[in-house]
């Protein structure tokens, strides 16, 4: 009986959390859809093969991120297996979609796992630092290659300057980030200490032991060779194409006439309203973000609410219950381990016992 209240207890906060993605986007959703049977019909006469196609290529998007992490850590001097990378990246996105202000409690979670596989706490948050700002490297890359596109295929349109002016920004404020830290690296740390000891009572240290956490995580992630950065803005730029990928071969699966530079148009200007978490997973305004860019871009209400809640279950909804199983394999095989320990050990005294005395002969 404790056995069964224990599991709910462990399992109650991701059921509930799962129950409310649900219903949210449900409700988001409602009245702003056609007709699910008009739906249903559409989506019966998909092409299979685009779909697993779209499949394949959010499975790419997903190892490009985990490589990524793997990556980040190994330069730091981490060692983390593709296994290991793999299951904490889908845990990590799994949670980050299912509960609310998911990134946080995605990012610690990340934390905790990687201090798991012998990372330091200001390296591991180091990690996820460097993650962020070079997904956000990647993201300003293929914004500007989608400016750039937009200017050769129409030299008379002009493009809006807000969006440009967010991404400068963006791509401005990392390079000042990078470039700060690695000046910051070169210097002794001794006059933040002495600074740090000055500080007296309890919310104070405890905010000094964050700054320390952070100044130190700053200069580690800093601290990273060029190459290594280039490597992880590689991983984030494959992992974000993938990802546009995946959504235009949904749509080529239910056949919607709109040209590859406009959908990713249509996926680039959602990420800016996918970043600011109102909903979990962004359930029902991601959806109806993009189902409003299809049809402005002359797809049929039917066809776009299909492709989109295709593209949508490959790449957000299914990641929930895949996650949760990584969790749960990667749980078990941490206590294996743990237990295997002790049972090694316990069997290399019982054969030290048993092995009979030497005789020395005088």
């Amino acid at each position: 009986m404790g056995t069964t209240r224990s599991r709910w207890r462990r399992w109650r906060l991701p059921l509930v959390a799962a129950v409310a993605v649900v219903a949210l986007a449900v409700i988001g959703l409602h009245g702003r859809l056609p007709d699910p049977r008009d739906i249903l019909t559409v989506l019966a006469g998909a092409d299979w093969g685009w779909i697993l196609l779209a499949a394949f290529l959010q499975t790419v998007s997903l190892v490009a991120f985990a490589y990524q992490q793997r990556r980040i850590l190994v330069a730091m001097g981490v060692p983390m297996g593709r296994r290991d990378a793999l299951g904490i990246t889908l845990a990590s996105t799994a949670i980050s979609i299912a509960l609310p202000a998911g990134a946080v409690a995605s990012t610690g979670y990340s934390i905790r796992e990687y201090e798991r596989a012998g990372a330091t706490r200001e390296l591991s948050a180091a990690a996820a630092v460097v993650s962020g700002l070079t997904a956000i490297g990647g993201l300003s890359l293929l914004y500007l290659a989608d400016a750039i596109a937009i200017l050769v295929n129409s030299s008379n349109t002009f493009l809006d300057w807000q969006p440009l002016a967010i991404v400068g920004a963006l791509a401005a404020l990392t390079a000042i980030a990078v470039t700060a830290g690695r000046r910051l690296a070169r210097r002794p740390s001794g006059a933040w200490v002495a600074r740090s000891r000055e500080l007296e009572g309890r919310a104070i240290r405890l905010l000094r032991r964050l700054l320390v956490l952070a100044r130190d995580s700053w200069r580690a992630g800093a601290a990273l060779r060029i190459r290594d950065w280039a490597s992880a803005l590689a991983y984030a730029v494959v992992n974000w194409v993938a990802d546009i990928a995946c959504f235009a071969a949904t749509a080529k699966a239910f056949d919607l006439r709109v040209s590859l530079a406009t959908l990713a148009a249509i996926y680039l200007a959602v990420q800016i309203v996918r970043q600011v978490p109102l909903t979990p997973g962004g359930a029902g305004i991601v959806d109806t973000a993009f189902i409003a860019g299809l049809t402005a871009a002359g797809a049929t209400a039917v066809s776009a609410t299909a492709a989109v809640l295709a593209y949508r279950l490959l790449s957000t909804w299914l990641l929930i219950p895949v996650g949760g199983a990584a969790a749960v394999l990667r749980r078990y095989a941490i206590a294996r381990a743990a237990a295997a320990g002790p049972r090694s050990a316990q069997a290399r005294a019982d054969r030290g016992a048993g092995r009979p005395e030497s005789v020395s002969v005088s």
